[in-house]
């Protein structure tokens, strides 16, 4: 079976951590779809989104392009699924097939980990914190920056960690 070797989503690339591109085949069609374990950053950014323009470059070499739908994917690690109808032009020779009535989907998640995807895309979160301290501290923490200041508790709570 062929494989994703790249998907280039709007004209951005990101990294894939695993990927399946399947045929499916339903009674009310069949749709070329590709899920995707992607990072937390890349999934927050596109998972709001419904259509899109997708290009699938294929491990053989060959490239799939299409407007395409999004939707992601519950599960324990972020996930994306692009879908779309099947382009008769497009040679799909090599894609898995699988039908509505099969139990097994390819299991993309296998081996990868949480931990896995956050060494290379970290997201960031906003917090916010109510502390009282002493005023000395407080007029101190005012005067500095924002982004000193995210360093600097990100630095404390990585030292504290360990």
């Amino acid at each position: 079976m062929v494989g994703v070797k790249s998907v280039i989503i709007d004209g951005e690339t990101f990294y894939i951590f695993n990927s399946a591109i399947y045929i499916f085949e339903s009674s009310t069609g069949s749709t070329l779809e590709v899920d995707m374990i992607v990072s937390e950053v890349t999934l927050r950014k596109y998972k709001d989104r419904e259509s899109l323009i997708a290009e699938i470059e294929l491990e053989d070499g060959r490239v799939i392009s299409s407007f395409m739908f999004l939707k992601s994917l519950p599960g324990r690690l972020p996930r994306l699924n692009l879908f779309c109808e099947l382009d008769e032009s497009e040679n799909y020779e090599g894609v898995l097939r699988i039908s509505e009535n099969d139990l097994a989907f390819p299991d993309i998640e296998e081996g990868i980990t949480l931990e896995d995807i956050r060494k290379v895309e970290m997201p960031n979160e906003k917090i916010t914190l109510k502390l009282n301290l002493p005023i000395d501290q407080v007029e101190w923490l005012r005067e500095q920056k924002n982004r000193d200041l995210n360093l600097l508790f990100k630095e404390l709570l990585y030292k504290h960690f360990k």
